[in-house]
């Protein structure tokens, strides 16, 4: 299995990067690193794996079809087997692993028809989001969105990926309010890492996506502000396939 390397503040309570063993120096340290527990409610603790692992997986630390082992993430992390498998369960739901009895769980692998049928559905809840936000936004709505594009606009120039890719879905999660659905927001929720493994290939694989994506999301503001739902709808149908085709060509290469 590809070793797992641990951004050390993306684990709350893990100090230190992953690695195959326990150094002595780790083992003075155990006791530390379990009171330095710091548990950020309400994500149970196999929810605070399954962002990590998965984030390893968007950002490509590990590929397709690469096998994780239970046992040395529940000792790498510190934590139970049963909490692993309960990330595991997470991951599949989030169709980022897949989980194979009798062979434990790999990484999904992102085909070409995984990809088209992730961006349908994207595009398809999204735009009932779009046509409810449209019509339901009130003028006090409007200041954190304009102020999360200008932060986005400081992000392209710095170039930087990750917190750019963190902010266009903050976007649509600031929507969730107006769509007043909760079975909507469930089904983006577990859609949305799919989604940021192909938008994170397309924005590190051409250099001006990150631009692109933001004249998306300015034009869209526009949109959203004068009540043309319709015209919000077609931007984000066209930005979509735009997209999908950015990662095909990606992975035919």
């Amino acid at each position: 299995m590809r070793k797992l390397h641990a951004d050390p503040g993306a684990f709350p309570f893990r100090s230190t990067p992953f690695s195959g063993g326990h150094s002595s120096n780790n083992k003075k340290n155990t006791n530390r690193r379990q009171s330095d527990m710091s548990f950020q409610a309400p994500d149970s603790l196999a929810e605070q794996i399954a962002r990590h692992i998965g984030q390893l997986i968007i950002t490509g630390e590990l590929s397709s079809g690469d096998r994780i082992q239970e046992l040395r993430i529940a000792s790498e992390l510190n934590v139970s087997r049963g909490s692993v498998r309960e990330a595991y369960l997470i991951l599949e739901r989030r169709y980022l692993i897949e989980i194979i009895p009798r062979k434990g769980a790999i990484v999904s692998h992102m085909t070409p028809k995984h990809v088209e049928n992730v961006y349908e559905m994207n595009i398809l809840m999204l735009s009932l989001l779009i046509r409810k936000a449209t019509h339901a936004w009130q003028e006090q709505d409007l200041a954190p969105f304009m102020e999360l594009i200008q932060d986005m606009q400081k992000m392209v120039e710095r170039e930087e990926y990750l917190e750019f890719l963190d902010a266009t879905f903050n976007f649509a999660r600031m929507g969730y309010q107006f769509a007043d659905n909760t079975y909507l927001e469930d089904m983006l929720n577990d859609l949305q890492p799919s989604i940021r493994r192909t938008y994170y290939v397309a924005i590190k694989m051409q250099k001006d996506e990150m631009e692109r994506s933001l004249s998306f999301f300015q034009n869209l503001m526009e949109r959203l502000i004068a009540r043309d739902a319709e015209g919000a709808v077609s931007a984000l149908e066209k930005f979509g396939e735009h997209q999908c085709q950015t990662v095909l060509t990606y992975l035919e290469v």
